[in-house]
């Protein structure tokens, strides 16, 4: 056992750390240039899915993606996931198949190279801690979403601590319902066993992906906000494994 955490901490800093260093800055420059002189749908979206692919591979997961529905690539949806770690967003945008944009905590914004590169490409960057920032949040989302991509937004908010899923806010839904999009609700496993909350060493591991079927907000209203919730949030949770129920 000590061998292995040995062998894996020296691939972890010899091989998977400067190939995935590497490739981010590429990633993210080719970002930048695509999308100051060419489409931004295309550039924000097709080589950071490379990237998101790559590392994942890089981090020696076995990959499993589960479809319940059928996506329309021409629809804009809201996606809503759970969210266990840093990983997420690396198996969502790899392997979701289909153009997003993220709505991504401030702090992310301060990442060398990825925080401008997603500033460019048209993510949406989210101050909680400030009510005017989570207004502007929404308008700016909607302002993507007219674009015709679609939005993925983490409705908990933050990454789980323990491995078991959060309160569900309203963010996502009021922006489907106001765009009258459908929800997708998209269910996370494995990235909180990849890489633990706090720590930087990753643990190879499954990851899952399940898409769940597009849900319509057309009778959305206020009146029902609180019970669609739930539900989209159930939907989510029985395709979480055992252990993180």
């Amino acid at each position: 056992m000590i061998m292995k955490k040995v062998i894996l901490f020296l691939y972890q800093l010899f091989i998977f750390a400067p190939i995935f260093v590497l490739a981010t800055i590429i990633t993210a420059v080719t970002v930048m240039i695509g999308c100051l002189i060419g489409d931004r749908t295309f550039w924000g979206y097709y080589p950071p899915r490379l990237w998101s692919k790559l590392a994942c591979r890089l981090a020696l997961c076995r990959i499993k993606v589960v479809r319940h529905g059928k996506l329309d690539p021409a629809q804009s949806y809201v996606f809503i996931p759970n969210h266990q770690g840093a990983f997420d967003i690396f198996l969502i945008y790899g392997y979701l198949n289909q153009n997003i944009k993220w709505v991504q905590k401030q702090e992310l914004r301060k990442i060398p190279f990825v925080g401008k590169a997603s500033e460019i490409a048209g993510h949406v960057f989210v101050d909680h801690s400030n009510l005017k920032s989570r207004k502007e949040t929404i308008i700016k989302a909607e302002e993507q979403l007219g674009e015709g991509s679609s939005m993925v937004i983490f409705p908990e908010g933050a990454r789980t601590d323990t491995g078991k899923m959060g309160r569900f806010k309203r963010g996502a839904f009021v922006i489907a319902k106001e765009m009258g999009l459908p929800v997708v609700p998209v269910t996370v496993n494995g990235p909180y066993d990849l890489m633990k909350i706090n720590t930087y060493l990753i643990n190879p591991c499954k990851l899952e992906l399940i898409v769940h079927e597009p849900i319509s907000t057309d009778n959305l209203s206020d009146e029902n906000m609180s019970q669609f919730i739930d539900n989209c949030r159930e939907i989510v949770y029985s395709g979480l494994w055992e252990k993180y129920r």
